[in-house]
């Protein structure tokens, strides 16, 4: 009716479909709905009576890996640290005793959808409710857990996936910072990428599934996670779970709910 409208609105529906595609392919995007690049503030830097400790989430992707897994439990076990595995559906159905394990060492499970897709952000809304839901049910049927957080494959996400996360109360998280260390293969690298202004509240993102292999074979994990943790104990940095950050979040407001006490 208006040719004169065209170019206007042809350029809007190029601008619209360039920023959903920006939200979806910058995993720290907050653009394509809620999505946790930091801990909740309380869980950094508490304002609570009692002083708590500042804190960080180290999370570990792509797991259960039967051969890194458990030298990985085992390294956390050594330095009494907690972790988040965002574990994939269908190795968490081939390795259940090793998910399993991750709970009863007092780690958290979250959903990293149940075949890793590469191609996850194309899926149309059922594809992605699909992958959520089954990834969903492998963790509970493992291990009687029911998973808080989800992870999707490498960050990347399209509009379908907040809409089916809300429906499964699932919370998007992505990092604040990574060491890229299913490339790269040099502990001191990748250490470097996580540890560069490494502050409380921060969100670390490792692999023990798909990690990257050193010069001299091993997983990439397996020596730069000590070596964080040591880092971690000087700066006085409590490496904690996802669920529990939340806990910590919500101190304050339970403080204040409750007679007598003050937040």
């Amino acid at each position: 009716m208006r040719p004169h409208w065209w170019p206007w609105a042809l350029s809007a529906v190029v601008a619209d479909h360039l920023l959903v595609a920006a939200g979806g392919l910058w995993p720290r995007s907050h653009l394509l709905g809620p999505n946790w690049t930091h801990l909740p503030p309380l869980a950094a830097d508490s304002a609570v009576e009692a002083p708590v400790p500042a804190a960080v989430a180290i999370t570990i992707d792509d797991g259960p890996d039967p051969e890194v897994t458990s030298r990985v439990l085992d390294l956390l076990d050594e330095y009494h640290a907690r972790a988040t595995f965002f574990c994939i559906g269908e190795r968490v159905d081939r390795h259940p005793a090793l998910a399993r394990a991750i709970v009863a060492r007092q780690h958290e499970i979250g959903n990293h959808t149940y075949r890793h897709l590469m191609h996850f952000s194309l899926l149309g809304p059922r594809g992605v409710a699909a992958e959520i839901a089954r990834a969903q049910e492998a963790i509970g049927a493992a291990t009687g857990e029911v998973a808080r957080f989800f992870r999707a494959p490498a960050g990347l996400r399209n509009p379908f996936l907040e809409p089916a996360l809300t429906r499964a109360n699932l919370q998007l998280v992505s990092w604040t910072r990574r060491g890229f260390d299913t490339v790269n293969g040099s502990a001191g690298r990748v250490l470097e990428s996580l540890t560069r202004h490494l502050q409380g509240g921060d969100i670390l993102l490792l692999h023990d599934g798909h990690a990257a292999r050193t010069r001299s074979g091993s997983p990439v994990i397996l020596e730069v996670l000590p070596r964080l943790l040591r880092a971690l104990a000087a700066a006085q940095l409590a490496p904690i779970t996802l669920r529990a950050a939340l806990a910590r979040a919500a101190v304050p407001s339970l403080l204040s709910a409750t007679p007598g006490v003050r937040s």
